[in-house]
């Protein structure tokens, strides 16, 4: 199950793209109608067969929907799940992260950091019922370092990853693992929302390691590795996927 598909450049939609060439059966949810439409239009195009469900992290009913629609779709459980869901409002992304409002900060934290424990929740039993999993959530270094115009988001992620470890704890027994990609920039609808964002990708092919911007491929194929035997053995962990940026100073 591949969550936060917006349009073609999305980061989940080149996770999506790498399971279906590795043969995955896929799900895929939408947020809203005017979501399902760009959805179906992607889907247009895919040479195999691939199921939606309704989910907004943001309405309880919607999430309780959501759970049992699951348990009908997929009664032999799931493997895999990829939360790439996140959302802040733009006015808490320009300016001082010491101006955020109450509302906009929950609205941050809950969307973008408490939505991967209650994802988490709801697949829980498809995955048990499974024999294990996978799941991989996208975050970004802003998590740990300041980046401008990042603000509240950066707090989010922060959030999500120590929520990663947790999970990873609470879930290893039963062979569920719970890990994250932290990107580097790539040109998506929601980095369109951060300013500032063709400056970071020119940093990275003037001062990263490999001087070369990463694609949504890149990270699919990352996502693919997380979710294979191959690393059946690594859990709570970030892997960046971002050219070596990370390390530098």
């Amino acid at each position: 199950m591949v969550t936060g598909i917006a349009n073609k450049r999305s980061i989940a939609w080149g996770i999506a793209r790498a399971y279906l060439r590795e043969g995955a059966s896929l799900i895929v949810t939408y947020q809203n109608e005017r979501f399902k439409e760009n959805l179906d239009k992607l889907l247009d195009d895919v040479d195999a067969p691939v199921k939606s469900l309704l989910l907004d992290v943001s309405n309880d009913e919607s999430m309780t929907a959501f759970a049992n629609d699951l348990e009908a779709m997929a009664p032999k459980g799931i493997d895999i799940l990829v939360h790439s869901i996140a959302y802040a409002d733009r006015t808490d992304l320009e300016g001082r992260f010491l101006d955020t409002k109450r509302d906009g900060f929950v609205m941050a934290l809950t969307v973008s950091a408490y939505s991967l424990t209650e994802l988490t929740r709801a697949v829980y039993p498809s995955m048990t019922k499974a024999g294990g999993g996978s799941i991989v959530a996208m975050t970004y270094q802003g998590s740990t370092r300041v980046m401008p115009n990042y603000n509240v988001m950066g707090v989010a992620k922060a959030a999500l990853e120590s929520s990663i470890r947790y999970l990873a704890f609470d879930l290893g027994k039963e062979h569920i693992r719970v890990n994250a990609i932290s990107a580097g920039p790539v040109k998506t609808l929601a980095a369109a929302g951060v300013k500032g964002i063709s400056q970071a990708l020119h940093s990275t092919e003037e001062r990263a390691p490999i001087p070369e911007n990463i694609s949504t491929d890149d990270v699919g194929n990352a996502a693919v590795f997380l979710s294979s035997d191959w690393a059946r053995h690594i859990t709570g962990h970030i892997l960046f996927v971002d050219s070596g940026s990370h390390i530098m100073g």
